[in-house]
């Protein structure tokens, strides 16, 4: 039997996120609501969440994790997250080991990890390794751990494949089937907009760029928020307004199973709104959804 992995050390602790416990601890209790909507589901099975630095996304992903904690206390949290480092072209399982935060070290379910390796049939790699330095699920573990501090996590690698729901819909059932208390969090920021840093812009700047953007948000949002797992993947690859299709597609496949269905926004805005410098020329769009 193999041992337990090394720690997975923070890969953008102090740079996305404050890298000390005290700090940590400050910024997310600033982050968290005031009170949490009153129109949410009674039982909550998923959600959405953005990835960026807490600076900019932090009270949007706040909103999803508070509201998972006015309803229930999860003893997993599935971390189905965007890929931007590994050139991963399936699902690739964290399957062993812990996740070092400067909340604490946040352990890996390793039985529900194995269940959805074998329920996946050759659909899923274990290739922890491949998780270094994607900061897509990362910034998410602090949060579970001061909303949560006894749940473990699952940490998925989520590519934008064709297979995403498919594997949402096993994630989903092995859920079920084991009786595991968890919740599936999909990490994905929306359009990411301007010529400087993302060679996008294709309304130029100032008040018309963020008016296409938000429709251009509001496209896959709408298939979020119905549940149509199938066709994420294919709309985030022909406009260009997700970077993590694949999480987010999995997750709402992973949340019908779970007997969702519609999905609340919470949530939708983007990083020109919470920090402005001047004309909107670059900036990202953010939403939290719980279902």
């Amino acid at each position: 039997m193999m041992g337990k992995l090394p720690l997975r050390y923070p890969a953008v602790a102090g740079q996305f996120y404050p890298g000390d416990r005290a700090g940590c601890i400050r910024m997310i209790e600033q982050c968290l609501p005031a009170e949490t909507p009153p129109d949410l589901p009674a039982q909550i099975v998923a959600g959405v969440v953005p990835h960026a630095g807490w600076v900019y996304s932090g009270p949007v992903a706040a909103k999803v994790f508070a509201a998972i904690k006015s309803r229930r206390s999860p003893e997993t949290f599935v971390l189905c997250s965007a890929v931007h480092r590994w050139p991963a072209s399936q699902p690739v399982v964290y399957g062993r080991g812990s996740w070092r935060t400067p909340l604490g070290d946040a352990e890996v379910d390793e039985e529900l990890a194995a269940a959805v390796l074998a329920a996946g049939e050759g659909l899923f790699d274990d290739r922890p390794r491949a998780h270094d330095g994607e900061h897509s699920a990362e910034v998410q573990v602090p949060f579970i751990q001061h909303l949560f501090p006894t749940a473990r996590i699952l940490p998925i690698l989520m590519p934008p494949v064709a297979a995403a729901p498919r594997a949402g819909e096993i994630i989903g059932r092995v859920i079920q089937e084991t009786g595991r208390d968890a919740v599936v969090i999909g990490s994905s920021d929306l359009t990411h907009y301007g010529r400087m840093y993302y060679g996008f812009a294709p309304a130029g700047t100032g008040e018309q760029a963020l008016a296409w953007a938000k429709a251009n948000d509001e496209r896959v949002l709408s298939l979020i928020l119905s549940m149509q797992a199938e066709a994420v993947v294919p709309e985030t690859e022909a406009h260009h307004n997700a970077c993590g299709g694949g999480a987010i597609a999995a997750t709402v496949a992973a949340a019908r199973v779970l007997g969702a269905t519609q999905g609340y926004l919470l949530e939708h805005t983007n990083s020109h709104y919470i920090m402005p410098r001047g004309p909107a020329t670059d900036f990202v769009g953010y939403a939290a959804i719980v279902f």
